[in-house]
């Protein structure tokens, strides 16, 4: 529940402070009859992603402890890692220059069309990201929970960009993305450890086998806390050496770089106010 609340916080929140971008551009362009255009286009990306994200549960809950289902667990996993990864140091690269990225797209986009296909791709592409890193915490978890979890998230994510957009609360946005970045970072270790440990129950990894110990006395994975630590950090009551390997190199490697990468763009003694100032000259344009 709580991790996909997480997810669905940093996702939700990215979609709208982009389409609040959208909007306040849109003003600055005099285009606002275009509005209509765009919220189309954000309900259509949101549909298909529900869709496809949906059916593709469904589909796989049907192989349940088949080793197809193993298989393409694995394989979202992977994806998952990849897109996390990628996806987090994106954010932290162009957060300040988001409202200039948006403000071109649209100036170019003339029709309504083309702004509501700007809408589509953009909140599809959270949507898709978001579909993804859903169907991996699925497998591993209840579905309700996973769906109240995700529900909450939004709305805490619709809430927070409302009161910034219209009431001028201050955020500073690229110290929450540093800190959704280092949670999902730790969270992709940790898919990253759940899909060496599928390969190696396929017999696809037959090397690095060992149990380095075993926990599960003490904490198991599938008690309360155990399961938020496996989700968030990755926690394993009998990981094997590989599994270890894998994780530990994967927090050291990535984890290092955005650290360096964030310590680069944040200004030794720099006024906080001002970049909040600058954030919400973004969002409101």
């Amino acid at each position: 529940m709580l991790a996909t609340f997480v997810l669905f916080l940093r996702e939700g929140l990215e979609a709208s402070l982009i389409i609040s971008i959208l909007f306040a551009v849109l003003r600055q362009l005099g285009q606002m009859r275009q509005a209509r255009a765009v919220w189309i286009g954000v309900g259509l990306a949101v549909l298909c992603s529900l869709l496809g994200g949906f059916a593709l549960y469904l589909t796989i809950r049907t192989y349940d402890g088949s080793t197809f289902q193993t298989i393409f667990e694995t394989i979202t996993y992977l994806v998952a890692v990849i897109i996390l990864t990628s996806m987090t140091f994106w954010m932290q690269k162009h957060s300040r220059l988001l409202k200039k990225e948006i403000t071109a797209k649209a100036s170019t986009a003339g029709s309504g069309f083309a702004l509501g296909l700007l809408a589509f791709s953009t909140v599809g592409r959270e949507g898709l990201e978001t579909a993804i890193f859903t169907l991996a915490i699925a497998f591993q978890t209840n579905g309700l929970l996973l769906l109240i979890g995700a529900a909450l998230g939004l709305v805490a994510a619709l809430v927070l960009c409302f009161f910034i957009y219209r009431l001028g609360y201050r955020l500073d946005f690229r110290v929450f993305f540093r800190v959704m970045g280092i949670v999902l970072i730790f969270f992709a270790a940790g898919l990253l450890g759940d899909a060496v440990q599928n390969l190696q129950q396929l017999g696809w990894l037959p090397f690095g086998t060992a149990v380095l110990w075993n926990s599960s006395h003490l904490l198991s994975e599938d008690s309360t806390i155990g399961d938020l630590l496996h989700t968030f950090l990755g926690y394993a009551e009998a990981p094997t050496v590989l599994q270890a390997f894998f994780y530990a190199t994967y927090l050291l490697i990535v984890g290092g770089i955005f650290a360096w990468i964030t310590r680069k763009t944040l200004t030794p003694r720099s006024n906080p106010t001002t970049s909040t100032s600058v954030a919400q000259g973004q969002l409101r344009g």
